[in-house]
């Protein structure tokens, strides 16, 4: 009852102050449905026209399982390879777990700490008599800081939504050149089994025809270590394949059964004409993410130094009242401050380091605006380039092959030329359609790199190992013969 009545003595206007003001100041302090997400679903939609999932509850789990069970049943086209990625990369769902992180410490900055109740009983054992002290204080200073404590955490929670809408566009274009390398190099595989059939013919004809004496030892040992060498260079991209499809593998977050599945059996043909792509400088200083979550990081670097400011001095004032008793006699009323006091630090050093990293910031603007400029001629140049090189063997190179290889034909039939001149030709034809396979698939990766350089490249892409800027192709001089 002593307590009671002790409590409702207490100075009026400090209790309705500190409540009204803790009150107004949470009352904003609450989650978002959608954790921040609803930008990330956004850029995956504008940018790639794919849909984001975060995977937050078992019923989320069990339908993103039925939907890549449902695209991995036909042959695996580009464009259902990254979604796959966008929704059952377990790195990538990590990484959308930032979101509710950066919500958190948002929410959690417009709360009021708790206030403190001490209490303190001395006893005077002589005297037979004791003392009761206890004070109940309020954080005041956290209270007035609240309001730019929360401006910082939202900033924050801004940068945080970009960077991580900027690593779900990492992972698709990652996945893109993954599928990209794993399609190329299973295509090499397929004609490389088919010079294998070539040499191999022509490996056992000249046996055949040295052990009748019709053929020298030294040609038929031309032939046969060409067929020994398209053995091994077959096994090296077996093996590359194996890779590029393990890569795409880890990006789609597979395993068990859906391992099973099928790549189309080649690449999408050359578009008609490569689009211009005026003033991509521009369209990437307004587009990349990377840039943006720089300038939000910028700002909330400057809103840390206004409040690194305002606090310079002090850090810790609480505030409340507080009341003493003597063993049978009546409460003495009173307050209780808890006051940092700048003596030895004045906080001109946290000032100082706070300046420092605002400084920083905004260097790292500036370094990687020019880094992305650089970055967007780069891509474009090589996406030009590697467009008119596919064209050139597709217009030029395979078709004057194919007629070449039609005269020889003729030739042979003639009694004009041996069948070994036959085998090399074919060999010749082949390989200029494994170069256009190259060619194609190095337009394919130079197209996915000028997505990623309009919209920025993350640091590290979630679940991309082993990357390669260009598969491992088998090179042209062994397939050309001898």
């Amino acid at each position: 009852m002593k307590a009671t009545r002790w409590f409702s003595s207490l100075p009026r206007r400090v209790l309705l102050a500190v409540t009204l003001g803790s009150t107004v100041l949470s009352g904003c302090s609450t989650f978002s449905k959608d954790g921040g997400f609803a930008k990330v679903q956004e850029t995956a939609k504008q940018h790639l026209g794919k849909d984001a999932r975060w995977i937050r509850s078992d019923s989320d789990a069990s339908a993103v399982r039925d939907a890549v069970r449902e695209r991995l049943a036909a042959p695996l086209a580009e464009a259902d390879a990254v979604q796959i990625a966008l929704w059952n990369n377990p790195g990538l769902q990590a990484v959308y777990d930032d979101l509710g992180i950066a919500e958190a410490d948002l929410v959690q900055a417009g709360r009021l700490p708790n206030p403190h109740l001490g209490y303190l009983r001395t006893r005077n054992r002589g005297a037979g008599s004791g003392k009761d002290e206890f004070a109940l204080t309020f954080p005041i200073m956290e209270l007035v800081t609240m309001p730019l404590r929360r401006k910082v955490e939202a900033a924050r929670f801004e940068q945080v939504k970009l960077e991580v809408s900027l690593q779900t566009l990492g992972v698709a274009h990652e996945t893109q050149r993954a599928w990209v390398s794993a399609v190329t190099a299973e295509q090499t595989v397929k004609y490389l089994e088919e010079v294998k059939v070539a040499a191999e013919a022509a490996a056992d004809l000249a046996r055949r025809m040295a052990r009748a004496g019709n053929f020298n030892v030294l040609d038929q040992m031309r032939e046969q270590v060409f067929y020994a060498e398209v053995i091994a260079q077959l096994a090296r991209a077996r093996q590359a394949s194996l890779s590029e499809r393990e890569r795409l593998t880890r990006l789609m977050g597979l395993y068990g059964k859906n391992l099973r599945f099928k790549l189309p059996e080649r690449l999408p043909d050359l578009p008609g004409a490569p689009p211009e792509m005026t003033e991509v400088e521009a369209r990437a200083m307004e587009q990349r993410l990377d840039i943006q979550a720089a300038r939000r990081d910028t700002e909330a670097v400057a809103n840390a130094l206004g409040l690194t400011k305002v606090t310079r001095s002090i850090n810790v004032f609480d505030l409340g009242p507080a009341g003493t008793r003597e063993d049978g006699g009546a409460w003495n009323r009173g307050f209780e401050i808890a006051l940092e006091i700048p003596i030895f630090d004045w906080g001109s050093a946290r000032v100082a380091r706070a300046e420092a990293q605002y400084m920083q910031a905004v260097k790292r603007v500036a370094a990687q605006a020019v880094n992305a400029r650089s970055e967007v001629r780069e891509a474009y140049a090589d996406y030009r380039s590697t467009f008119e090189t596919a064209k050139h063997y597709r217009d030029e190179i395979v078709p004057l092959r194919a007629r070449i290889s039609e005269q020889n034909l003729l030739r042979y039939n003639g009694m004009l030329i041996s069948v070994f001149e036959l085998l090399a030709d074919a060999r010749e034809q082949v390989a200029s359609v494994n170069a256009y396979i190259e060619a194609l698939g190095e337009f394919w990766l130079a197209e996915a790199n000028m997505q990623s350089a309009m919209t920025g490249s993350p640091s590290a892409v979630p679940g991309a190992m082993a990357q390669r800027e260009r598969p491992a192709f088998v090179p042209m001089s062994v397939l050309a013969g001898h």
